[in-house]
């Protein structure tokens, strides 16, 4: 599939891409239903519902997309207890969401000033060096690797342009002593910049990952830092 051989070269830049051209409203799969992610911070930062080590934080707007939302991972051994709510995504379209984390990363969000071409916006590769490459895809079923980053299918469709999302993932030792450091943070790509239901060219156009992609369906909408 030639989006797989896409993905091998993006990884390592911790590339989000998404294997159509115009991804339009309807059928894919949407985020197992959870309450608000505050909730469980409610109970006591660091512990939550769940044995373990919580960390969390405010999911603040990227590309003035006006996406905002929470995000809570309870750590326990290599299992990571995921949930996130956001809200003003775009609606009924894929949104591809993943843990970042890379040993080189700042461990931050980015911000205007790594807009490095200056085109008042901010793409995947510019966020790179805040938020470091995937760790883990939150994907609604199965794989949860960095290779389900293309997995349209599996990723929330945001309906009425919400997500509640709620996993249980298994990460490797590096990331899960990483996300309970305070040092991983959540993504929520794809961004509809000219309103019309569906990531394309029009919006803004080609991703810096792939000529052949919308930077609509790549460009990140909401970020935070899990403290």
């Amino acid at each position: 599939m030639r989006n797989r051989k896409l993905y091998a070269g993006a990884a390592a830049a911790g590339a989000v891409v998404v294997g159509t051209i115009a991804l339009t409203a309807g059928g894919n799969a949407v985020a197992s239903s959870a309450g608000d992610a505050r909730h469980g911070h409610h109970h006591g930062h660091h512990h939550g519902h769940h044995h373990g080590h919580t960390v969390d934080g405010r999911l603040n707007t990227l590309n003035n997309s006006g996406v905002t939302g929470y995000g809570v991972i309870t750590v326990e051994g290599r299992t990571l207890h995921v949930r996130y709510d956001a809200s003003k995504l775009a609606p009924g379209l894929p949104h591809a969401a993943h843990i970042h984390y890379g040993a080189q990363a700042r461990h931050e969000c980015p911000s205007v000033a790594d807009d490095a071409n200056h085109d008042f916006r901010l793409n995947v590769a510019e966020g790179v060096p805040e938020y470091g490459p995937i760790a883990k895809s939150l994907t609604t079923r199965g794989d949860t690797s960095p290779a389900s980053a293309l997995a349209v299918n599996r990723f929330p469709t945001a309906p009425k342009g919400m997500i509640h999302y709620k996993r249980l993932i298994t990460a490797d030792k590096a990331v899960a002593r990483a996300v309970r450091r305070g040092e991983g943070v959540l993504v929520v790509h794809g961004v509809d910049y000219n309103h019309n239901g569906r990531y394309d060219f029009a919006g803004a156009g080609r991703s810096e990952i792939d000529p052949s992609l919308p930077a609509e369906a790549t460009d990140p909408a909401v970020c935070g830092v899990l403290r």
